[in-house]
């Protein structure tokens, strides 16, 4: 059995990322169960390593206000992408508008699943008109 090149792994992984990003635009959480890990931690300064159906059962509700995501940057080191990105959110009964934010994130994969993801530093801002 051939072992892949690095080449693909760092497709594969890109890809697994930007899926996931997609999931939450489409609003499809079944694709984004299936990008998961069971064994899956997600970490942020809010957030320190919840598991699988923590991350879910937080997480998840976000989708309902993510129109789009917008990379910046998508930087692979191994098993790990580093993603920059811009999202909108569409609006919210609190706040009118279209809200943007610029965080960057990492997700690790094995084995064509995301294991371990972590967010870093949000900044949020009201869109251009």
């Amino acid at each position: 059995m051939a072992t892949p090149s690095m080449a693909n792994i760092t497709a594969r992984n890109v890809a697994i990322a930007r899926a996931a990003y997609e999931a939450y635009v489409t609003k499809d959480r079944a694709a984004l169960e299936n990008l998961i890990a069971e064994d899956f931690h997600f970490t942020s300064p809010l957030d320190n390593r919840l598991d699988r159906e923590t991350y879910f059962r937080r997480c998840w509700p976000n989708s309902d206000v993510i129109a789009g995501f917008d990379f910046i940057h998508l930087v692979t080191d191994t098993d790990r992408v580093f993603v920059t990105y811009t999202k909108d959110e569409t609006r919210t009964a609190v706040d009118s508008g279209i809200r943007r934010f610029s965080p960057s994130e990492t997700s690790t994969s094995s084995m064509s699943r995301c294991t371990l993801a972590g967010h870093y530093l949000t900044r949020r801002r009201k869109a251009d008109s």
